[in-house]
């Protein structure tokens, strides 16, 4: 007499229906290529930057007064030791002229955008930026101060503007007592009465100090020279590898929330302090080199994200994106006019100010549905 062996499914717990399997193994397999795949993309994105850096930085070299130059005798003015003598015109321009301005713009859209990309990662919120927060109005109100009472020298203006820019972000960290909501809050309204402040300065000085102070205050990079490169390089050099290395992984996880950054071992209070210290000090070098430069650090981190399509604060992307951004605009703003250079932070505005319709208007369909 045979036995016949009977092949039983498992039955879910509670139900008597067929297990159809567990999904948790598979599940995090696909999370795991997800990331994988999110990361090449960052990668590749992040390289793609970089060359398109290289090409506006040549094309501004070349093509960003009124002198047009061969795209080839940039290069030569650039690596051939000789060249000061073989061609000491071309030499002259791009390398005393055109080279510290396009440097300037490079680190200095760099910086703004890394700052732009820390604040919007901790207040979680697209808006968050040196802009929004009152840190440029409070750049700008050093700035005049020391172009208005001071006489504005070489040295004083910048100083000014990174001692309005600390002063501010002091007292909106100081008001705000670490809350997301009243930084935001505190920022908004430090940078209203600030700028009621810089408007009582322009109308103290004289003509010729307004004007200053006004080309100043729209950003611009014409006149940048070394002395500005080194102030944003050296903020660059000193801050972005403690921010990106030392504390990309605690700003990724401060994006889920402080409960769920402390459950996985992030000193928050600490690491939130670091970021938002090293943010501002980003800023206001930045406003040092070329003034309050609009909008770059609230597009750029956005910009990064969205060509990445990777969650979090993507540093490396957004800050390779300033420094493009910057860069695009300042020759953009130079060739818009013909005979007439338009100050770099007309465009960045222009370019910001249909960022920021852009958002309203996808909030308020996201709001309707």
């Amino acid at each position: 007499m045979s036995r016949t062996r009977t092949l039983t499914t498992p039955k879910a717990a509670g139900t008597g229906r067929p297990e159809v399997g567990r999904p948790d193994v598979g599940r995090s397999e696909v999370g795991r290529s997800a990331v994988d795949r999110s990361a090449r993309r960052a990668r590749l994105v992040t390289l793609l930057l970089l060359l398109a850096v290289l090409v506006v930085a040549v094309l501004a070299l070349a093509f960003g007064g009124d002198l047009a130059l061969a795209p080839a005798d940039v290069v030569r003015a650039l690596v051939d030791p000789g060249a000061a003598t073989a061609d000491p015109a071309t030499y002259f321009v791009v390398q005393e002229l055109r080279l510290p301005r396009v440097v300037t713009g490079l680190l200095a859209g760099a910086a703004l955008a890394l700052s732009g990309a820390v604040f919007q990662a901790l207040l979680r919120n697209p808006l968050g930026s040196p802009d929004v927060l009152g840190f440029t109005q409070g750049a700008a109100t050093g700035a005049l101060t020391a172009i208005v009472l001071l006489g504005g020298g070489a040295t004083v203006v910048p100083t000014g503007a990174v001692v309005g820019s600390l002063a501010a972000g002091g007292v909106v960290l100081l008001l705000a007592r670490g809350g997301r909501q009243q930084l935001v809050l505190v920022g908004v309204a430090l940078g209203a009465v600030l700028t009621g402040v810089n408007g009582y300065l322009l109308t103290r000085g004289q003509l010729t100090d307004a004007a200053r102070a006004v080309l100043w205050l729209t950003g611009s990079l014409d006149g940048s020279d070394w002395r500005g490169a080194a102030t944003v390089g050296l903020a660059l050099a000193l801050l972005g590898p403690l921010v990106v290395l030392g504390h990309g992984r605690a700003l990724r996880l401060l994006e889920l929330g402080d409960d769920a950054a402390t459950a996985l071992g992030v000193p928050v209070a600490r690491s939130r302090r670091v970021l938002l210290v090293s943010a501002l000090l980003l800023a206001a070098a930045a406003a040092a080199a070329c003034g309050p430069v609009a909008f770059v650090a609230l597009t750029a981190p956005q910009v990064a994200r969205r060509l990445t399509r990777a969650p979090g604060p993507n540093l490396l992307p957004a800050t390779v994106t300033g420094a493009l951004l910057l860069v695009a605009a300042d020759w953009a703003a130079q060739r818009t006019v013909p005979g007439h250079q338009l100050p770099v932070g007309v465009v960045t505005g222009l370019l910001g100010g249909g960022y920021l319709v852009r958002l309203l208007v996808k909030e308020c369909r996201s709001a309707t549905v």
